[in-house]
């Protein structure tokens, strides 16, 4: 059985500038045509998020994303994944009329709506869909206490 390489911890370093740095891909202009973008190329998977009362489900469209390629780290508060997806070599002495696919580099961190038991997470991976199955850990209770009159 293979594994998809998934991290751990309390929190992400560099957090801050991750986040500037996704405001700073939303906003960039786009180039018009494949042909002007810049050397290092990134693109931004599709993904879904829903949940029921007691699980968050993560899906990312991943395909031609090796999984060797692809790693996840998470806390109780956030879901972060990154990786590549390689170019494939273009067809020499053919003229393309359309050239939609992006190659290079990704990462999305998905802030998550509840905090998530990080003990209790699985993942699959299969015919270019990646999918996260996170519980949500139950909510702390609220406790009523009397006040002393004196």
């Amino acid at each position: 059985m293979d594994y998809i390489k998934i991290r751990f911890g309390n929190d992400f370093d560099q957090l801050t500038s991750r986040i500037e740095k996704t405001f700073e891909e939303m906003f960039r202009p786009r180039p018009a045509s494949p042909m002007f973008a810049t050397a290092e190329c990134t693109w931004t998977p599709a993904m879904d998020i829903y949940e029921t009362p007691e699980e968050i489900f993560i899906r990312a469209e991943l395909g031609g994303v090796d999984k060797e390629d692809l790693e996840i780290e998470i806390n109780s508060k956030a879901v972060r994944l990154y990786g590549k997806r390689s170019e494939i070599p273009r067809v020499a002495n053919a003229t393309y009329r359309l050239a939609e696919i992006q190659y290079g580099k990704f990462e999305r961190i998905l802030f998550l709506p509840v905090p998530i038991d990080t003990e209790v997470v699985s993942s699959s991976y299969a015919n270019g869909f990646l999918e996260l199955r996170l519980v949500k850990l139950p909510r702390e209770k609220t406790y009523k206490i009397p006040i002393d009159s004196s």
